[in-house]
């Protein structure tokens, strides 16, 4: 009769793993997570089955905790404007803590055979439209919030390809003025 597995062991495995993957992305090989989780890539399978079960484990992980820290971002605030808020979030979703989602699920998105995670470029825009629609029907402008979604997803994949901060700072905040001003343009 073999040792049950226990689950505390598992998180603990997950988390390291997940925290290094956030750091340098998904790695080919197990042993990079085993380093990583001080463990061996044998305990590895045995917690998790297969890598491509790790794998997924790891990725489901990071996205929840972007979820709920880019859910946090674009919460409504009390007495504050949600222009400021979507300021803040954007701030907040570019910088290097936001990056590392960004970058590890930007390579997901890309995989067009989505082996890892079946259907997550459809989850991964429209998950974000409620909070948005939220934080947008403050302005009296909910239906704007494919719009935005669509504006803030176009220069994330920008400043990915140019690393152009400046210029596409500037444009999320060319958004925000035609938002609060939509005559101004």
């Amino acid at each position: 009769m073999g040792r049950a597995k226990q689950p505390e062991i598992r998180e603990r495995l997950l988390d390291a793993c997940t925290d290094h993957a956030l750091a340098g992305g998904l790695p080919d090989r197990l042993e990079a997570f085993a380093v990583a989780s001080g463990t061996s890539p044998r305990m590895l399978l045995y917690h998790f089955g297969t890598k491509e079960a790790l794998l997924r484990a790891v990725l489901q992980r990071a996205r929840g905790r972007q979820r709920q820290d880019f859910e946090a971002l674009l919460r409504v605030q009390p007495d504050e404007d949600y222009l400021t808020t979507l300021s803040r979030a954007w701030a907040g979703m570019t910088s290097a803590q936001g990056r590392r989602y960004l970058d590890m699920f930007g390579r997901l998105r890309e995989d067009a055979e989505q082996r890892l995670w079946p259907g997550f470029r459809r989850e991964a825009t429209t998950d974000w439209l409620g909070p948005l629609e939220d934080g947008l029907r403050t302005l009296g402008r909910p239906e704007l919030a494919t719009l935005v979604l669509a504006v803030i997803r176009g220069l994330i994949m920008d400043l990915d390809a140019t690393g152009d901060t400046d210029r596409v700072d500037r444009a999320f905040a060319d958004l925000l003025a035609s938002l609060r001003d939509p005559l101004s343009g």
